[in-house]
């Protein structure tokens, strides 16, 4: 946990030198509830944070169970190289300071695929949410990131390459991490990294479904009382952390890992099903242009 703590310090540190770099050059738009800084020329996506705010902290009351009054300052940046130095992988699109009320988003990576810029921004305020709630010394990091994840959506701040599942391959070759080695740091390697976060996704996405939404929001409530995780899930669920873990591994079939998948890979399947349609179109729009002409030629004959 030290560890941990004093990454943490290391990346707040350099957070707030980034933030702080070009202050006075920064782009600035606000209102009560949010303030957004940026660099030129994301202006629309500044736009877009200030007009999603409200929406997203609504969603948040309702998933989350709690209702808190936080002006967090938004920072949209262009200097992709300076992030990745803070955040320590390339793979990392946002950083999320709890205690600076910051949120800082490599705004070159925003918008890859559409709906990347919401997403990205409540999986941070998300991050805001639990740390304003629950003690971090108390919080795991893959449960913080598995709760941040199911509110969003998915990977929403790394880019993982591909979009390959490697929790299905890791489940397929018997090398999933355990629990215990995801409390503090994630892996730094990419693929370790991506399974970290998937691993972390799909074990609250267990609970939800087992359990409801309602078993997910009692553990909150019992670690937001002060409580760390064990007893929560204790207390909430009726079942160990450790028999947690093994209910969730057991639940790794084929079936599961292939809403993943699909999960995972959802554009490429929308693509290559909108091209199937395309084609589909093409073809039946040929064969009735044949049966014109076929008619038209029988036509000329009888006549």
């Amino acid at each position: 946990m030290k560890k941990r703590n004093t990454v943490s310090l290391m990346v707040i540190f350099l957070m707030v030198l980034l933030a702080g770099r070009s202050y006075a050059e920064r782009h600035i738009i606000e209102d009560e509830r949010v303030i957004v800084r940026y660099d030129d020329p994301f202006q629309t996506s500044a736009m877009e944070v200030l007009k999603s705010y409200p929406g997203i902290r609504q969603e948040l009351v309702r998933e989350l169970g709690w209702a808190t009054d936080l002006r967090p300052e938004i920072i949209l940046m262009k200097d992709s190289a300076s992030f990745t130095t803070a955040a320590g992988s390339d793979l990392v699109t946002a950083l999320a300071s709890p205690q600076e009320n910051l949120i800082m988003m490599d705004a070159s990576k925003m918008n890859v695929y559409p709906f990347t810029l919401r997403a990205t921004l409540k999986h941070e305020m998300c991050h805001l949410e639990l740390h304003h709630h629950i003690a971090q010394e108390k919080l795991p990091r893959w449960f913080d990131e598995g709760i941040c994840q199911w509110v969003s959506g998915g990977l929403a701040e790394i880019m993982a390459d591909g979009n390959q599942s490697v929790l299905r391959e890791a489940f397929l070759s018997s090398s999933l991490i355990s629990i215990e080695q995801l409390t503090g740091n994630f892996p730094s390697d990419g693929r370790a990294m991506i399974l970290a976060y998937e691993e972390s996704k799909s074990i609250v996405e267990y609970i939800e479904r087992e359990f409801g939404g309602s078993g997910v929001r009692r553990i909150l409530e019992h670690m937001s009382s002060g409580d760390n995780l064990e007893n929560a899930v204790q207390g909430s669920l009726s079942i160990s952390l450790d028999e947690l873990e093994k209910l969730w591994r057991s639940s790794l079939t084929g079936k599961t890992l292939w809403f993943s998948f699909i999960g995972d890979n959802l554009y490429e399947i929308l693509f290559l099903f909108a091209a199937l349609m395309t084609i589909y179109g093409s073809i039946v729009i040929l064969r009735k242009k044949r049966d014109y002409k076929d008619e038209d030629d029988e036509d000329e004959e009888i006549e």
